[in-house]
């Protein structure tokens, strides 16, 4: 009882920051992320051994590039390739049957462009035509929360058929399903009160995030089995860890953000 309480707690806070940024203003939620994504790149470094604080200047120099200088959509999509590029290796690396440990510049651009990469997409996805679009990242929030609070649910009351057992023991295919569906009942609801992008578009950008989503959290677990821990870290308690907590958003972002400019050039 004690445990779900703090679960609860230290969820609800997690929440009311993250609102609290993103209706206080564009600038509180870029800092916020910002912020997020240097939580997360500590506890990749931890994960994998990664010495040296370099990743760290790398990533914030990158991150300023990219929100506060950068505007040509040509340098934008280079990003955009390289960070789905490395996400794609990673997923070569979950599926492999070998533990193999990367190199230190392996490790190194695969931190910068996974979770950098993903922070920063994450960053410019409410960003359209110089607007902020508030209830759009909102929305992209409640998705991947009912993806996960369900995929929990489900799992734990219907699951019987393990995902990848290899992996993560608890993850069930009963689970990821009852996450897919409530998820796809959110975006439709979505779509009847957002209109930047109509509903069949977020039934679509649904499908995305919980895909990729379930993916990256599978990533982290893989990352956690060779390092011998069950969490990233403890900064949320009853939580684990911050990467913990965006595993799923970080690898989904560039995935979702080239999904909203496929919207774009097609309607």
């Amino acid at each position: 009882m004690k445990e779900v309480l703090r679960r609860a707690l230290s969820g609800a806070v997690y929440i009311i920051l993250l609102l609290s940024a993103v209706f206080l203003s564009s600038d509180a939620f870029d800092f916020l992320f910002m912020t997020f994504g240097l939580a997360c790149l500590y506890e990749y470094k931890r994960l994998v051994h990664l010495k040296g604080y370099h990743i760290f200047i790398a990533y914030l120099a990158l991150w300023w590039t990219f929100i506060y200088l950068v505007h040509d959509r040509w340098l934008i999509y280079i990003l955009m390739f390289l960070t789905i590029s490395t996400n794609i290796v990673l997923l070569f690396f979950l599926f492999s049957k070998k533990d193999r440990l990367f190199q230190f510049h392996h490790k190194f651009l695969i931190g910068l462009l996974y979770i950098g990469g993903g922070c920063i997409f994450l960053t410019m996805i409410p960003y359209k035509d110089n607007d902020f679009a508030k209830l759009l990242i909102m929305g992209i929030f409640i998705l991947i929360w009912v993806n996960d609070s369900f995929a929990y649910l489900v799992g734990s009351t219907l699951g019987r058929t393990k995902l990848f057992p290899a992996v993560s023991p608890k993850k069930t295919i009963e689970g990821t399903l009852g996450g897919l569906v409530f998820t796809l009942i959110a975006a439709y609801l979505l779509g009847r009160y957002e209109t930047m992008i109509n509903p069949i578009q977020w039934l679509i950008l649904a499908s995305v995030i919980v895909l990729f989503g379930t993916l990256g959290d599978l990533i982290e677990s893989k990352f956690k089995r060779i390092a011998g821990v069950k969490d990233s870290g403890a900064i949320i308690p009853g939580h684990g860890g911050m990467l913990d907590r965006l595993d799923s958003m970080v690898f989904a972002a560039p995935f979702a953000y080239l999904t909203l400019k496929i919207f774009t050039y097609v309607s």
